[in-house]
């Protein structure tokens, strides 16, 4: 008799599954005109801001390597042992990070508040 193939599933993957079919199909909810220019103003607006953090996120991360050919001295330079220009690279670019993640969420929800 040859090999029967079974599919193997979580229980999780069988319920959602099931409730997919018995809801039917789902819509997206329509907005009043004013509502919609709303959204879509601040859709926009904080699309325009997303660019700019990741254009500063990008500097960050590409500045690194700029800095280490500008000034080759933070090789030879020590710091308890270890180079300066691996401090920079292991712990340098994780504060200016979390400060672009907190300008740009205060900027984000500035935007929603209008």
């Amino acid at each position: 008799m040859p090999n029967r193939r079974v599919a193997v599933m979580s229980p999780q993957t069988r319920l959602a599954h099931a409730r997919r079919r018995q809801r039917g199909r789902w819509r997206l909810p329509r907005l009043e005109a004013a509502d919609a220019e709303r959204a879509l103003r601040n859709y926009r607006l904080q699309r325009r801001r997303a660019v700019a953090a990741l254009l500063l996120l990008f500097a960050i991360l590409a500045g690194l390597p700029v800095l280490f050919a500008l000034w080759p001295a933070l090789d030879r330079t020590r710091l308890a042992g270890v180079p300066v220009s691996w401090l920079v690279l292991a712990v340098g670019p994780y504060p200016l990070l979390i400060a672009l993640g907190h300008w740009h969420l205060r900027r984000a929800e500035r935007a929603e508040r209008r």
